[in-house]
């Protein structure tokens, strides 16, 4: 019998305990989960599921429960011959092993229960996590390390901060100050008109009027010029007594040029007060280093709404930003619709508890078995996309759209066997075909990393390509409506397993008489010189990860990945993530480029935005690459960035011997390297908060090193003189994101939650010594336990105390981070 709950919704309750973290002294954890009835009737002893997402546990003891994967990272508990039934009111316990639990990230999540009888039926349970202690002694030291890291920023005063972020090639202050007030003109070139009219919003939010656009100059003007002699998104910006001029040659340079402007205007400001404003006298002249400035947004693990990704447009905008890779299709979601295929959103945008997957596709990220869940469910229609480019447009970004293949592609997969189920039964063989992904036929055995046995298509079918032709036209025609650029399409390329299309009739057929086919590795050339056919034939090229660009050789008898030159004459472009020390590949986008592909550095040691701040339990993020803070972007050199690994996965410092006798970027190489792009993606990322936590303030150190000219720390070879210079830039731009960005990034847009970072803290001669990243944040302590507020103590010297001290940081709007405990 089906339990019947005084929740219905909420049949039992969980908590689960962290009973041991080092698992027999190997990197496992031991886990208490304790089921507590919380209906009207006995949850038997047999006849449910209770499923849940996570890495890969395994049971503690058979007998009371087994865990059974499902795919992906879906499981599900099942009761064992000596669970006994559970009475209303009473709880048991089970045990599971699992990875080592590092942080919050590493918990089991999405906890529903199904029974046998009612398969149809889901049940979503609450679940509280117990620590349980398991990480004070090495949270203390992660608190000791940030103060010690802190310690090293220099006060810098508010006049010597940077005025314009990222920094410009050159910035000169003249002592002519300009009065901006209701009696400015705008005039402008007629190419700039577009430029203007932000122009326009953006004084009139300050002094409360909209300017007059007029064709020839007043004595109090902004003027927007062309100059042909610059740089194609460089400007200039000269203010004086007598007015603003803006000159550019291109509208993007224009663009840039009214944000540096806007840069200028005090924060208070920009919060919507009206009134005048005196801007310094000043002469900048600017360009960016790279012409490819990028975000790639994951929406596809995680969907984030319409509002929100305008909303980042607007922020890559203001620190000119110029690319946004859109990562609309995985394994856990397919978010753009494609109006010849509808199926792609009806099934694959949705995320749910099904007995079979023709109208959804699983759980996946504890999104739980409903489809009201934000995060696993919803797309954007044709006139959102279509929104969402002329938005981009306007602000002079590129949206690059993803579609994943031949891997990470599950949602396509379901989607298109839900097609060709519902096609079959009418009896419409021919056309359920058209669009199929896979053969029905196929035996091959694999497993990706992310867990999935099913997420890979058959390269070999025609009906793929048909697949891809289709995805792509609809695409380009929503460009082609928004009045977008549309000059590739990244086809993701990464992550296929071993294992995949071994036993697929499909390929048994393509080989027959294509016999370089034969081999998973010449399936792989197959597929994307079909690829690059399509697009070019369409007018576009190619961009992929890495491995699109690699093939596999035999060197010293072992197989290697080395940079495929048939594609690099093929004007293919390649985002290169995989530098990780002790890889062997931390040279591997110096090795591609030099080999004459075009390069995107998109290291995950210094750009992996979802990589977590630290290493502290209570930070979210993931850490398998490592962990990045706004340092991490700041000190990568684009040119170099081998001389700066300098730490392994765990956040400690790195043996330089690891990486000794790497590849270096040649004279030749260097010229293939076009940009910088900085991943988020979206795993841990449930709703909009979560995005912003993670994307601010390392966003800010991105744009600087995509922007600006490489700093004097980087180009001195005397490593004393060189980390003395970067002590004291990175203490400039530390206090400048502390003192000036964040306050604008409290309103800015709306306003961004951005992290607000802990406080590092020491015991120093029996008292707690405390300091703050961020110049400009207030920690607030407390003594007695309970949790600070802005009503509580501002530290400003170190505390006398027994017992522990709490700590939290605040903003200047009363908006704190997480609290960090010290017992004395």
């Amino acid at each position: 019998m089906p339990l019947v709950a005084t929740n219905t919704s909420k049949p039992l309750t969980i908590i689960l305990k962290l009973a041991d973290n080092n698992y027999h002294n190997q990197p496992r954890s031991r886990s208490a989960l304790t089921l507590t009835n919380t209906g009207q009737e006995t949850l038997p002893g047999a006849g449910w599921k209770l499923y849940f997402n996570d890495g890969n546990p395994v049971t503690f003891d058979a007998t009371v429960a087994r865990v059974i994967p499902v795919n992906g990272d879906l499981f599900y508990i099942s009761p064992g011959p000596s669970f006994r039934s559970l009475p209303p009111g009473q709880s048991a316990t089970v045990e599971f092993l699992s990875g080592k639990i590092r942080s919050a990230t590493d918990y089991a999540a999405g906890f529903y229960l199904v029974f046998d009888n009612k398969p149809a039926q889901a049940f979503p349970i609450a679940l509280t996590i117990d620590p349980a202690g398991q990480f004070e002694q090495s949270d203390q030291q992660i608190n000791e390390r940030i103060f010690d890291q802190n310690a090293l920023i220099k006060p810098v005063n508010d006049d010597k901060l940077l005025k314009i972020l990222p920094s410009p090639v050159s910035y000169q202050e003249t002592g002519s100050p300009f009065l901006l007030d209701n009696q400015v003109t705008i005039v402008t070139d007629s190419e700039f008109n577009p430029e203007a009219e932000l122009l326009v919003n953006m004084v009139a939010s300050v002094i409360g009027k909209k300017p007059v656009i007029q064709s020839q100059a007043t004595s109090r003007t902004i003027s927007l010029r062309k100059n042909p002699t610059l740089a194609s998104e460089g400007y200039a910006l000269h203010i004086d007594q007598n007015g603003i001029r803006i000159t550019a040659s291109t509208r993007a340079g224009a663009f840039y040029g009214i944000q540096s402007l806007q840069m200028l205007l005090p924060i208070h400001m920009q919060a919507g007060k009206q009134g005048s404003v005196s801007l310094p006298g000043l002469i900048v002249s600017d360009a960016p280093r790279f012409g490819y400035r990028a975000l790639m947004l994951d929406v596809a693990r995680n969907f984030q709404p319409k509002s929100e990704v305008l909303k980042v447009l607007n922020l890559m905008g203001l620190y000119k930003l110029n690319v946004l890779r859109m990562h609309v299709t995985d394994d856990e979601g397919w978010r753009i619709e494609i109006p010849s295929l509808p199926e792609l959103t009806s099934v694959g945008a949705k995320r749910a508890y099904a007995p079979n997957e023709l109208t959804n596709i699983i759980p996946a990220y504890g999104s739980g078995p409903a489809t009201e869940n934000p995060a696993g469910t919803g797309f954007y229609s044709k006139a959102d996309f279509i929104e969402i480019l002329k938005y981009a447009r306007d602000r002079h970004i590129e949206v690059i759209p993803e579609i994943e293949s031949p891997g990470h592609a599950r949602a396509a997969l379901r989607s298109m066997d839900s097609r060709y189920n519902r096609l079959m039964k009418a009896g419409k063989k021919a056309e359920a075909e058209q669009y199929l992904l896979h053969d029905p036929g196929d035996k091959s055995v694999y497993k990706s990393v992310q867990g999935f046995t099913d997420n890979v298509i058959d390269v070999s079918l025609p009906s793929t390509y048909t697949f891809m032709e289709r995805v792509f036209d609809d695409l380009k025609s929503m460009y082609k409506e928004a009045g977008a650029p549309l000059h590739t399409i990244h086809v993701g390329g990464d992550e296929v397993p071993a294992g995949v299309w071994t036993k697929s009739p499909a390929v048994q057929r393509l080989a027959a008489h294509n016999p370089s086919a034969a081999s998973t590795d010449g399936l792989w050339v197959y597929y994307f010189g079909k690829i690059n056919q399509i697009l070019k034939s369409r007018g576009l090229f190619v961009s992929g990860w890495e491995e699109a660009g690699l093939q596999k050789v035999t060197q010293n008898g072992k197989s290697v990945w080395m940079p495929n030159k048939t594609y690099a004459a093929q004007n293919f472009r390649v985002n290169v993530w995989l530098n990780s020390p002790g890889s062997g590949s931390e040279d591997l986008a110096y090795r591609m480029a030099n080999a004459g592909y075009k390069v995107v550095l998109t290291a995950v040691t210094h750009l992996y935005l979802d990589m977590a701040y630290n290493s502290s339990s209570g930070e979210p993020g993931q850490y398998w690459g490592g962990y990045v803070d706004i340092d991490k972007p700041f000190y990568f050199i684009p040119y170099n960035y081998l001389r700066n690994i300098k730490d392994d996965k765990t956040g400690l410092r790195l043996d330089p011997s690891v990486i000794k006798g790497r590849v270096p970027l040649t004279e030749q190489g260097k010229a293939n390297i076009i940009g910088l792009e900085a991943p988020l993606w979206s795993e841990t990322n449930k709703n909009p908060a979560d995005l912003e936590y993670k994307l601010l303030p390392k966003l800010l150190s991105v744009a600087e090193r995509a922007w600006a000219k490489d700093p004097a720390w980087a180009i001195e070879t005397n490593q004393t003189k060189s980390d003395q210079l970067y002590s004291q830039a990175w203490s400039e731009f530390i206090n400048t994101v502390g003192k000036r960005e964040l306050p604008r990034l409290d309103v800015y847009g709306g306003g961004f939650l951005y992290r607000i970072p802990t406080a590092g803290a020491k015991l120093i001669g029996g008292q707690v010594a405390a300091n703050v990243q961020l110049p400009g944040l207030t920690i607030h302590y407390t003594t007695d336990g309970t949790d600070p507020t802005p009503a509580s103590p501002i530290y400003t010297k170190p505390i006398t105390a027994s017992g522990s001290v709490k700590l939290k940081v605040f903003n200047m709007q009363n908006r704190a981070g997480r609290t960090i405990t010290i017992n004395l």
